[in-house]
């Protein structure tokens, strides 16, 4: 099976923890102009369905229009892109923003240039959450829990520790009056997850599509959508520069930010065209990215939004104080 949009993000990013010793290695690259006139930037990916921007913003000529020749390559994972973009070795990286805090809390300089993916400013207000979240918290056919509320003591499976997962559920679980640290967190990769659920072995499953389908085929039941409950709206996946790169190269990582801004206005109003391309960059089927959570591509990074899960990655304990992030986070594409 295939994963889609912040699916695979939830598998990459895995542990919070960044090596600090990775952030100080390798040389600075330059953004070079090509002897046709553009500059080139090196921008790290880790194959998300909100991957289908950059190449809109190529195959429209939105990178070219601003004098850009954009060259993608794949990280292993969030954080070691966010290493590579602070040594100079990527112009930009995408992070989700859990990860860019975990970051910024241990004193690596970042600037968020523009937005990958998010949610809408009305996704939270849908009437079925599982239509803008591709993340679920699912208990299985039998199970008598009902809410979110009733999973304190219960045994939960996440695909890794101080990840999304576990950030986004501990979130819900708080907010419907339980206690996260009194949850029994296990570790499952998605499949043993499923069918750990279907066999009883596990009380709820925190999943994304497409295994979210399968576990509600054998009768599970979605308790929460933890996702857009915890970010709410806004800007979820990021672009982001290390400090040098982004004193040193200021107008082309704004001449990104006009362009990846003006593919993402694009893909969400062509949103067929922009799945179409998602599935060939991702290698997923057509269908399987159809029938998944609609995918949101921001068009702006707003400190607000930012600055609330800085606050409640430290409510819940995930980051030891909040990092106090203000508007200078945040590149200008003016």
């Amino acid at each position: 099976m295939k994963l889609s949009l912040r699916s695979m993000a939830l598998l990459a990013v895995g542990s919070l923890t960044l090596s600090m010793a990775a952030c100080s290695t390798g040389n600075e690259t330059s953004a070079a102009p090509t002897p046709g006139g553009s500059t080139t930037l090196k921008v790290g990916t880790i194959g998300l369905t909100s991957d289908a921007a950059i190449e809109l913003a190529k195959t429209k000529g939105y990178f070219k229009d601003e004098g850009l020749t954009v060259e993608t390559s794949v990280v292993a994972n969030p954080p070691a892109g966010v290493a590579a973009a602070q040594s100079g070795q990527l112009d930009l990286t995408y992070t989700p923003s859990i990860p860019m805090f975990n970051a910024l809390s241990q004193g690596v300089p970042l600037k968020i240039v523009a937005a990958a993916d998010g949610y809408s400013d009305e996704a939270l207000g849908k009437s079925d959450l599982t239509l803008v979240d591709d993340t679920a918290l699912i208990v299985g056919k039998d199970s008598p829990i009902a809410s979110v509320g009733e999973l304190e003591g219960k045994t939960i499976s996440v695909p890794a520790r101080k990840a999304q997962l576990e950030v986004t559920i501990s979130n819900a679980v708080k907010q419907a009056g339980g206690d996260p640290s009194k949850i029994n967190w296990i570790v499952l990769d998605f499949s043993s997850a499923v069918q750990s659920l279907k066999q009883g072995r596990i009380d709820a499953a925190g999943l994304v599509a497409p295994f979210t389908s399968k576990a509600v085929a054998d009768g599970g039941k979605v308790v929460s959508s933890p996702g857009v409950e915890f970010f709410e709206k806004g800007a979820v996946g990021l672009y982001v520069a290390g400090e040098s790169t982004a004193t040193k190269k200021t107008e082309q990582l704004k001449a990104f930010a006009r362009a990846i801004n003006k593919a993402n206005a694009y893909a969400n109003e062509h949103h067929d065209e922009a799945l179409e391309v998602a599935a060939k960059l991702t290698d997923t089927p057509l269908e399987v990215l159809k029938n998944s959570a609609l995918t949101f591509w921001p068009t702006e990074v707003r400190i607000a939004d930012i600055q609330r899960v800085d606050a409640r990655l430290a409510e819940l304990g995930f980051l030891p104080k909040e990092v106090k992030v203000d508007d200078s986070l945040i590149l200008s594409d003016k």
